[in-house]
């Protein structure tokens, strides 16, 4: 089996990557694999070092300017660097629930003022009766995702 680099296999159009052999695709997947599971753990690695480097002083900058969060921008020689501390908010769906009652009962259009969304799981959906399905099959929709295939090589 010919082993073909990663630049070779991005010139090499699809349609002849598909003419390969299976355990040709299977060592290029697992290559591509290992490949982006060690520029992932490059890139986490990178992000803990420029965190221990920046985080102090873009804290400091953010307490300079009264704030918790958000970006701030600063140079360390010839590098401007953009240091984010994103919000991240979780709501008390129960808490939120009761409140979007509470302003329903007082007359109010609780959608004025919460973004309100209803889910059902897919496994809940299936073993429900066939009944209480069809009254909620008209507001269902079916997508797929992306396709994805795993290869495994088989023992011989």
């Amino acid at each position: 089996m010919n082993r073909i680099s990663p630049d070779e296999v991005l010139t090499t159009p699809a349609g002849e990557l598909a003419a390969l052999a299976s355990e040709s695709l299977f060592q290029l997947k697992n290559d591509a694999a290992d490949l982006l599971a060690a520029a992932k753990a490059i890139v986490e690695h990178v992000d803990r070092a420029l965190d221990l480097k920046y985080a102090d002083r873009a804290h400091q900058l953010r307490l300079a300017a009264g704030k918790d969060t958000g970006v701030v921008h600063f140079d360390d020689g010839h590098v401007r660097i953009t240091a984010d501390l994103p919000k991240k908010v979780d709501w008390d769906q129960t808490r939120l629930a009761e409140i979007t009652r509470r302003i329903a009962a007082n007359g109010d259009d609780p959608s004025e003022y919460v973004d309100i969304s209803y889910r059902i799981s897919e496994t809940k959906f299936n073993a429900w009766p066939e009944s209480l399905k069809s009254a909620f099959a008209p507001a269902r929709t079916l997508k797929t995702g992306k396709p994805g295939f795993r290869l495994a090589l088989l023992q011989e």
